[in-house]
């Protein structure tokens, strides 16, 4: 055996060894065993193999995070597979290792994509620290994926629940009572009433809260590319997958994967969103490899899905593995005690990242806007309160139309006269239209039918 024990303990700041999966490919028996008993001690799930062909069967049959690869098999090279695995598309780290290397080896391995290189004879912790370093840098680029999404205004603002009626009190209640299971959970509600601030406050009060809260807008993703924005795809998967690329599971692991829109996932998605639900495997577009994952999903709609689902466009036995808990949120018309909490917490949230004075809120003016029938819900309240930071003050009664009285009409007909107003202003140009209003053109189109228009 070239391989020599452990100077020291495993550290505290370690990553969490359970979450990950290594695969060890040596032709020497001493040291796959060594490494496989080492590795196991500290948590991980550990497989060995003796050869790349060998090693190759292992990837078809599990996922790995990490390959600890020597260079020089029987068979097929070590550095051979490795170009391979990274041509591929193979998404993880590789750790070459070898008794017999120079600079230009050293080189070489790195230019083929190897993550790190270890001479033999080792010590058991120098390949555990470039383990260590391979997760380290994982779960770092995981983070900084969403962070991202965050900052480019994908991910919303983390608000809370705000409002103490009747309503809310029972959606709260209910949040803490669903949050610590893994369930699937369903959130119904007209737009804008706050259903990915809901989905974000169950994230939060979860087991899960440390990790990555996901979120993604059905509507806004092109039915060709919705299955590798979900579940990634390896390079060469199709036209133009000049790299591999990893999916929203990936990011979302051991967190809250959030579909908004859910009713807009094509039929064909449908059915692979379900086996991901049920089986906890993804496979990326193109890969052959099924990858384990452990992510809660979190729906959110405001079709009728039941009304859906027998129309033909949604899946009967997708609608009922989603529905295992339901949460209703009801409009801001119908909780009409919250809208003067809700403008005093957006009035001091806004003028703070705005850096304005805070709007001074009269009786009065609490209740002119609890009068208001907001076909908009809390986004409407929330862009109103914005709006008057921003220009001093409150609308006057004339100034905004049907906003010191409640509106007469039904929430259907405000809707259908908002979006043919939109598509006037824009020449009847739906792609738009439906840009301006922050729907789908598939939205647009239906609504369009529905009112019998060309």
């Amino acid at each position: 055996m070239t391989a020599r024990p452990a100077d020291s303990a495993p550290s505290s700041r370690e990553p969490a060894w359970a979450d990950y999966a290594v695969l060890v490919v040596d032709d020497e028996a001493g040291v796959r065993n060594f490494l496989q008993r080492a590795l196991q001690a500290r948590g991980c799930r550990v497989d060995i193999a003796g050869s790349a062909e060998e090693g190759a069967e292992r990837l078809v049959e599990h996922h790995f995070d990490a390959i600890v690869l020597d260079i020089a098999l029987p068979g097929r090279s070590g550095m051979d597979w490795l170009r391979s695995l990274k041509n591929g598309g193979f998404a993880g780290d590789v750790i070459l290792i070898t008794a017999f290397a120079d600079i230009e080896t050293a080189i070489d391995a790195l230019r083929a994509g190897a993550s790190d290189f270890v001479l033999k004879p080792f010590r058991v912790d120098q390949i555990v620290n470039s383990l260590q370093r391979c997760f380290e840098r994982a779960r770092l680029d995981r983070e900084n994926f969403v962070l991202q999404r965050e900052v480019a205004g994908l991910g919303g603002q983390v608000e809370g629940l705000v409002g103490h009626s009747g309503p809310m009190r029972r959606l709260s209640d209910l949040i803490r009572r669903v949050a610590p299971t893994p369930s699937t959970v369903l959130i119904l509600g007209e737009s804008g009433v706050g259903k990915e601030v809901a989905a974000r406050a169950l994230h939060q009060v979860s087991p899960r809260a440390e990790r990555s809260f996901v979120p993604l807008n059905c509507a806004t993703v092109s039915a060709e590319l919705m299955e590798s924005e979900l579940f990634g795809h390896v390079r060469g998967a199709f036209t133009g997958a000049r790299e591999a690329r990893r999916g929203l599971f990936h990011y979302a692991n051991g967190g809250t994967l959030f579909l908004d829109e859910i009713g807009e996932l094509p039929l064909p998605l449908q059915t692979k969103l379900l086996r991901v639900l049920e089986e906890r495997r993804i496979r990326p577009v193109g890969s052959e490899a099924e990858v384990p994952v452990d992510v809660r999903v979190v729906a959110a709609t405001n079709r009728d899905l039941r009304a859906e689902v027998a129309a033909g466009r949604f899946r009967q036995d997708l609608f009922y593995r989603l529905e295992v808990v339901t949460l209703a949120i009801p409009p801001l018309r119908e909780r009409r005690e919250d809208i003067a909490e809700l403008a005093l917490h957006f009035n001091a949230q806004l003028s703070a990242r705005l850096g304005l004075p805070p709007l001074g809120f009269t009786p009065a003016d609490l209740a002119r806007l609890s009068a208001y029938a907001w076909p908009g819900n809390v986004r409407e309240l929330r862009n109103l309160v914005e709006r008057s930071l921003i220009l001093g003050g409150l609308p006057a009664a004339g100034e905004a139309p049907g906003f010191a009285e409640p509106l007469p009409l039904s929430l259907a007909e405000v809707e259908k006269r908002h979006i043919l107003a939109v598509l006037d202003q824009c020449g009847g140009n739906r792609a738009r239209a439906a840009a301006l209003l922050g729907v789908s053109r598939k939205t647009i189109d239906r609504k369009a039918a529905e009112w019998g228009l060309a």
